[in-house]
Formats: C-alpha cells, structure tokens, sequence
C-alpha cells in the first residue's frame, strides 16, 4: 500500500469517530521526518483516545499494520501514531492550538480529505 493511500484511510477510520478539522499533508518535500502527516482534533480525552484507536485498530484489522510508535494514548490529550511513512497526530482543540502544527507545516500541500464535513465557522 502506497503512503497517500495509507495517510488517507487513517483519515477514514479518523472520521468513522467524528474527527474534526481533519487535515493530511504531504510533507515529503520539506521532511525526511514521513511523507504525510495526518492532524485531527477531538473535543474529550476520551474522543482523542477513540480516535486514535479507530486508526490503529482499522489498520491492524484489515491491512495488517501495526505503528512503529504510540504516544499519548493514556492522557488522550495528544496521541501520536507513528508508522513511519505516515504520521497520525490526534489533539484535544487547545493542544493542537498552543503546538500549531498546522501553522508548522503551513507549506506542506494539503491532500483533500473525501467524506469530511465542511466547516461551520
């Protein structure tokens, strides 16, 4: 499976829990760091947990993928997945505010994101 295809079914498995401002940005140009990054917002602990859970669980289930690395996952005020193409950041609103990756990474070309709901504000 090719990394935009992976970054874009984390997207998907983000979504199934109501991810909000879910974004995936192709870094590869800028980074060495992964070749897509995907940033998502939950409004709990609980919905960031879920979320991140939905990710791994999706990829582990049906494609067999397991993450290099998991951080974050007990206070679900930030949890990170890291399989190595493609990074997985699930926030609490205030959290992805204050570290701004999306303001980081503003250079980054933003893959459109299909089945997400516009915003409101």
């Amino acid at each position: 499976m090719q990394s935009d295809q992976r970054a874009l079914l984390c997207a998907e498995y983000a979504l199934d829990r109501k991810a909000l401002d879910v974004k995936v940005l192709h870094i590869s140009e800028l980074s060495s760091l992964a070749d897509y990054l995907l940033l998502a917002t939950g409004t709990s602990d609980r919905q960031v947990q879920a979320i991140a859970e939905s990710v791994r669980l999706g990829l582990k289930q049906n494609y067999d993928l397991q993450p290099l690395a998991v951080e974050g996952m007990n206070e679900g005020r930030w949890v990170l997945l890291d399989y190595g193409d493609v990074m997985v950041h699930v926030f609490q609103q205030d959290v992805r505010t204050f570290y701004d990756l999306d303001g980081l990474w503003s250079e980054a070309a933003e893959v459109a994101v299909p089945n997400q709901q516009p915003d409101n504000g």
